[in-house]
């Protein structure tokens, strides 16, 4: 099993490389918005991909964009689902705990939603996917979207690790701790002068 995913892995980066070369930033950008739909695909290797095959800057920036990307067409998919027909399949009383806990929710900070963005290894389809369903406003996912992912795509740009050698490298830790802090202070200064909560 171990060997077929590991092959399976193996197969994925030789494609990507090879349609990299041919495809350029497009398809950079391109493997980013398909990570933000499909969890399973590792948003680490193609940040790094993208870092090696078109330098650390305009790897960073093809990155940045497509995850953007793909994580705002995310959110909006679910935010109209759930209006359309996630609440509308619910019986009475979940869909009275559900509006409940969105109502919770949806009054998240602009910081606090930043910081769960920021994180490198906090699930970006899950945050996607519940920010569309409760509602939460386009502005703020948005804010929140483009600060958070930016210092989250430089980590993987910049350190480059999978997640068992981030967790056991200082450095890495360190760098991201530095990623969450200066997030916040910029969401922050976002949240006063575009008057987001």
């Amino acid at each position: 099993m171990l060997e077929a995913i590991t092959n399976l892995i193996t197969k994925l980066l030789e494609f990507c490389t090879y349609y990299l070369s041919i495809g350029g930033p497009l398809f950079g950008m391109f493997l980013l918005v398909a990570e933000a739909f499909i969890p399973i695909l590792p948003l680490n290797l193609f940040v790094a991909l993208n870092v090696n095959t078109f330098g650390l800057l305009l790897g960073i920036a093809i990155s940045w964009i497509g995850t953007c990307i793909g994580c705002f067409l995310c959110f909006m998919l679910f935010s109209t689902l759930s209006n359309k027909f996630i609440y509308k399949f619910m019986k009475k009383k979940t869909r009275e705990r559900v509006e409940k806990v969105s109502e919770e929710l949806k009054n998240i900070s602009l910081s606090g939603l930043v910081l769960l963005i920021t994180l490198p290894f906090v699930p970006s389809f899950l945050i996607n996917i519940v920010s569309g369903i409760v509602g939460i406003s386009k502005k703020k996912f948005l804010a929140s979207l483009l600060i958070g992912k930016f210092f989250m795509i430089i980590f993987w740009g910049y350190v480059g690790k999978s997640f068992l050698e981030s967790l056991t490298d200082i450095r890495a830790i360190l760098y991201v701790v530095i990623a969450i802090a200066v997030g916040y202070l910029i969401s922050k200064l976002v949240s006063k002068k575009m008057n987001i909560e």
